[in-house]
């Protein structure tokens, strides 16, 4: 995990966040009802949008974004708890979950499909999963330019994969993709689903 990393993200996202995100993740976030798990809260940029939620159950495995996250949790008016946890090694039982949501993370997550099951094994039958998550691009030459920057960026932010096909993994399992929607020319993705199990 990146020391400066955590330090750094609040202020590159500010602009983006800005702009367009903070509509982006009122409205997707408005559809987190019951119980809802977050995967990688990251420095807790959702915690103040969780209006319909009973309780939030949310993991990161970053100690140092935990620590940023505090600022954004006392802004929450929903029963946030936290946990140092990884997406792939989930400390909840089976059908916890009544919503899933997870922003801007499957991108580094290192085995998203291990994650994608935990997810499944932990929420509830027809469940809703909500994602927002930026993506490898339909354009040959601008996928191509995502590959061969992957490697660098990795290093410098923390893991992250720009050439991650989020959509196309989600696609392989048993779910039911009621909506998705483009930003910013397909690079970032909304994907809601309900839990097919």
């Amino acid at each position: 995990m990146g020391k400066w990393f955590p330090t750094f993200y609040d202020f590159a996202m500010k602009p983006l966040e800005k702009r367009r995100f903070k509509r982006i993740r009122r409205n997707l976030l408005s559809q987190a009802t019951g119980r809802v798990l977050e995967i990688g809260f990251g420095t807790g940029v959702n915690f103040p949008y969780y209006k319909n939620a009973d309780r939030v159950d949310a993991i990161e495995p970053n100690p140092r974004m935990i620590e940023r996250s505090q600022k954004n949790l006392m802004k929450s008016n929903a029963a946030i708890t936290t946990f140092t946890s990884s997406a792939e090694q989930l400390p909840f039982s089976d059908n916890s979950f009544d919503t899933v949501v997870a922003t801007l993370v499957f991108c580094t997550i290192p085995d998203p499909h291990q994650a994608m099951k935990e997810i499944l094994r932990v929420s509830k039958p027809g469940a809703a999963l909500l994602f927002l998550e930026h993506v490898k691009l339909d354009q040959p030459g601008l996928a191509k330019a995502q590959e061969v920057l992957t490697p660098i960026w990795k290093k410098v932010c923390d893991g992250c994969h720009l050439d991650r096909d989020t959509l196309g993994m989600i696609k392989t399992y048993d779910v039911t993709i009621k909506n998705v929607q483009e930003y910013y020319k397909g690079l970032f993705l909304t994907i809601t689903c309900l839990n097919d199990k």
